[in-house]
């Protein structure tokens, strides 16, 4: 493969130069700084009750936990830098510390991806399958999952270090990742970037996409089987909210990411330079903001969470708390999924008195 000839050194010293203004380098440092904070105190939150409970956590709340710890690694691995450069108008380290945050970003942003992707065909395999089928996923074969998508996420992360793409600088100059701009002149890394958006991205999208549309319609199957609203079992209602945090943590993470997938896909057919360099730092922010977002979602939906943070605030003493096994709905919902075992919205409509209806 061929390998990319370093530029003279006063070229390498202008890439790592911010070409924003220093009002404006100073404010990405600030919001990379809140991001940071949110992140490390939301996930911390999300991994400490996860240990608190880790006896009563179910086979796919693995996958919450493994999503959080993504995001952990990332705030602290790459932030700290991210901060100190835009503070100091010049990327800090040179070549060293570029290919590291470049390499952890993509390490990260790929294991985020495919974790959110195994979570949606989790939850779709649990909805549409009987309680035995559901029964087969089981923490060992998550765990095994989690370990498969850390290794692919490894793979792809060291192969522009073994000549299959590159890593560099971004446009803006504080900040390091695939250097896209240096694909379209190379069929080596044009290769490299059409098969990482495939396997990495797109496909992994239409697969998220595809599991919550056909968990939307099971859904909605079963509420026009069931007439009276009032008599809609607990089960219905659970799948019901727990789809609707599982979509939302997808839509905000593809969403966060789309533009500056958008910015970088137009960078491999364009020059560097036609792009504002505001215009390409402001997707790049936005990417990174997804990794403080699925904790305040999990506040919203989740009433053991939110009691969890409470006696986390509180500084109460850390012992494991008793979770009742009552059949509120609400008491159900934990981190990701809950219920006595995995809900299946299609024994939902078996339920004849909504009283008796349990997750």
């Amino acid at each position: 493969m061929e390998n990319l000839q370093p530029p003279p050194q006063g070229t390498m010293e202008e890439q790592y130069i911010s070409k924003l203004h220093p009002v404006v380098d100073y404010g990405a440092g600030v919001f990379l700084l809140i991001i940071a904070i949110l992140t490390i105190l939301g996930n911390s939150a999300v991994l400490a009750t996860a240990v608190r409970r880790s006896s009563l956590l179910k086979p796919p709340e693995l996958l919450t936990v493994n999503l959080a710890v993504a995001d952990m690694g990332m705030a602290l691995s790459m932030y700290p830098l991210a901060i100190a450069s835009a503070w100091s108008h010049a990327w800090l380290g040179g070549d060293t510390s570029c290919v590291y945050y470049a390499l952890m970003g993509f390490l990260f942003g790929v294991c985020s991806m495919m974790t959110l992707c195994a979570m949606a065909v989790i939850r779709f395999l649990v909805t549409n399958s009987s309680k035995s089928n559901s029964n087969k996923i089981t923490k060992s074969t998550v765990c095994i999952l989690i370990a498969f998508i850390w290794l692919y996420s490894l793979l792809w992360a060291i192969l522009p270090l073994v000549g299959w793409g590159y890593y560099g600088p971004e446009p803006f100059g504080i900040s390091c990742t695939i250097a896209w701009s240096k694909f379209h002149n190379s069929s080596n890394g044009f290769s490299f970037i059409l098969s990482m958006f495939l396997l990495c991205t797109v496909l992994p999208a239409l697969t998220i996409v595809a599991c919550y549309l056909g968990i939307a319609w099971k859904v909605h199957k079963a509420y026009q089987e069931i007439q009276n609203i009032d008599r809609i079992p607990n089960a219905a209602r659970l799948e019901k909210k727990l789809t609707l945090m599982a979509m939302l943590i997808s839509v905000g993470f593809l969403s966060s990411w789309t533009p500056y997938a958008a910015t970088s896909f137009w960078s491999i057919f364009n020059s560097s330079d036609s792009l504002q360099p505001v215009v390409t730092l402001l997707p790049c922010l936005f990417a990174k903001s997804s990794t403080a977002y699925n904790p305040f979602i999990y506040y919203v939906f989740s009433k053991t969470f939110r009691c969890e943070v409470r006696k986390l605030q509180c500084c109460c003493a850390w012992r494991v708390p008793y979770f009742s096994s009552d059949n509120s709905m609400e008491n159900a919902v934990s981190t990701m999924w809950s219920g006595r075992d995995n809900v299946r919205l299609s024994a939902a409509p078996r339920v004849q008195n909504p009283a008796a209806a349990a997750p």
